[in-house]
């Protein structure tokens, strides 16, 4: 079946609430292990429908922003799925509380009863109104951003499509490029401001409400932080300020000498060669088919795993008009399928989506042979991460099949734009830090707390110039912050993870093949650390891993 052809139908999610309290109130009285978990799965076997019917809706709706019956569809969920999560969160007080709690535990694992701690932990039905609410936000800031429609010589172009032009070979292109992107942002920059403050105080609403000092606390336990603290966090952020930014600060002052100009402005950011940077050599076609024959080579799993993608056509890749901008993996539940969504602009982020949306969906494709869905349920964000960021080293050896000639060129680029991210991500996850414990911050105070990290995560870059950069508004460009807050630590934690895999297959490839497959099927089935420990690698807010993957990676860029 393609994906265009699973049928859509809205579910009655008051229904599904009324069924569902029915059978948690038999699960409440169930006699024995087997009944429960025959309960549970009858349960879930209707959430899932629910969540599969919403992400069909998102998929369709992200495809085209101004289809109003999905944008229809989308308020309806906007409204009703708090109330899924509040019926997700009686049921799991009364998992919770078993007299056949071994019998369950043995069946689910550990870490689905300390992740369904962690999500009580931070719901409530008086929180549904606020949190009704703040999907509303997130909403009207994606269109917001969707909305974007920028002329470029004739042309109507949203953001995603521009970022072609901000990469340009010629310096004065993507500066022009640049100062569009600037343009629209500074054009929008109240109404962000705007949006982002009601978010704060809405969640910080919501924590208060549960008794939470502020918002950090709880958003750890939505992103279901269930093996590690915020206290482990802060350690690896400093450990990146004072190991990692000055690595990366020699590499962008290598990058600088390539490129031959005297600072690195804002609008060389992304750029690693005067020639240009390293793009697709084929139409957008020709990339989906040489990830074919890339998946085909690479191992058997991989194979058959690329032919169903495509075969059911769970790609919607292709850059368009009135498409949302981003990119992302999701998984339709009851088809045991993930999709992937995109937008194809022409750039090398065209083969990172199939390199690093295809690990995540590869990863999903394997877990969902597991029998016991609670084993991928819980799967938290920064394993999740490794999947996908590992995925892209492991495609370098077909590189060619997407650059040709410029190969080595994407090799060195993909390296060191790799190396370039760990501050900004970890930038993004501080300033979340800062802006939830000091929730009565002004729009200006939250910009100027931005500026100043950028001091210290970007001590190379010149922002002179950029309105939009020296307002310190450039976080605003970022879905996650206001989208998913406390996610973007996730992809640092992975990426040094990936930098791990990536030292250890240049040594030995067929044994980091063989430990990512482990990692792949292990999914949530055991505690983050626990994970790495089982895929030989080391965890990175552990004092001394970052000085090992500076070491080591140094050598391979000879700085």
């Amino acid at each position: 079946m393609r994906f265009s052809e699973i049928p859509y139908e809205r579910p009655d999610i008051p229904a599904v609430v009324e069924e569902g309290r029915k059978l948690i109130e038999k699960a409440a009285h169930a006699a024995s292990g087997e009944e429960q978990f025959a309960i549970h799965q009858e349960i879930w076997k209707k959430l899932y429908h629910v969540m599969t019917m919403y992400t069909i809706a998102q998929i369709r709706r992200d495809g085209d922003v101004t289809n109003a019956f999905y944008e229809e569809e989308k308020e309806y969920y906007d409204q009703k799925m708090p109330e899924v999560e509040a019926l997700t969160d009686e049921y799991n007080k009364v998992l919770f509380k078993t007299p056949f709690r071994a019998y369950m535990e043995e069946k689910l694992g550990a870490v689905a009863f300390r992740s369904m701690e962690l999500a009580m932990k931070a719901f409530d039905e008086k929180l549904i109104p606020l949190m009704q609410e703040e999907n509303v936000l997130a909403t009207r800031y994606s269109k917001l951003i969707a909305s974007a429609s920028v002329d470029w010589e004739g042309e109507e172009l949203n953001l995603s499509l521009l970022q072609k032009y901000m990469k340009a070979s010629d310096r004065d292109t993507r500066k022009k490029a640049w100062d569009k992107f600037s343009a629209f942002f500074e054009g929008k920059q109240d109404e962000i401001d705007e949006i982002y403050d009601l978010m704060v105080k809405n969640r910080t609403a919501q924590a208060r409400l549960l008794g939470f000092e502020n918002y950090i606390d709880m958003g750890y336990c939505r992103m279901n932080r269930n093996s590690y603290t915020k206290e482990d966090i802060a350690s690896l952020r400093e450990q990146i300020k004072k190991t990692f930014v000055p690595f990366a600060s020699q590499m962008h002052e290598r990058r600088r000498e390539r490129l031959g100009v005297d600072s690195l402005t804002y609008y060389d950011a992304g750029v690693y060669f005067k020639q240009g940077d390293p793009a697709p050599t084929g139409t957008p076609q020709e990339i989906l088919e040489s990830g074919r024959k890339m998946y085909s080579e690479m191992s058997e799993e991989t194979r058959d795993f690329f032919n169903m993608m495509m075969d059911w056509e769970l790609f919607d890749v292709f850059g368009r008009k009135n498409k949302a901008t981003g990119g992302y993996m999701t998984e339709i539940s009851d088809y045991g399928v993930p999709f992937i969504f995109a937008n194809f602009n022409g750039t090398s982020g065209d083969v990172d989506v199939i390199t690093h949306e295809c690990g995540h969906a590869f990863q999903y494709y394997v877990s969902a042979k597991d029998p016991i869905p609670e084993h991928n349920r819980y799967l938290t964000m920064e394993t999740a991460e490794i999947h996908s960021m590992s995925m892209e080293f492991f495609a370098e050896p077909w590189i060619e099949l997407f650059f040709g000639e410029k190969g080595n060129d994407y090799r060195q680029m993909h390296l060191e734009d790799a190396i370039a991210f760990v501050p900004y991500g970890t930038m993004v996850d501080e300033f979340q830090h800062i802006v939830y414990g000091n929730p009565d911050m002004t729009p200006k105070e939250r910009r100027d707390a931005w500026k100043q990290l950028e001091k210290e995560y970007w001590p190379h870059l010149d922002i002179t110039g950029c309105g939009f950069m020296e307002k310190g508004a450039y976080w605003q460009r970022q879905h996650h912050i206001f989208e998913l807050p406390f996610y973007y630590i996730d992809y640092v934690l992975a990426q040094l993870c990936a930098f791990q895999f990536k030292i250890k297959m240049d040594k030995d490839h067929g044994a980091a093949w063989a430990d990512y497959m482990k990692l792949c099927k292990m999914s949530a089935s055991r505690f983050y650390p626990e994970l790495l420990k089982e895929a030989r690698l080391n965890v990175p807010f552990e004092q001394g891993c970052i000085s090992k993957i500076v070491e080591e990676i140094r050598k391979k860029l000879d700085l």
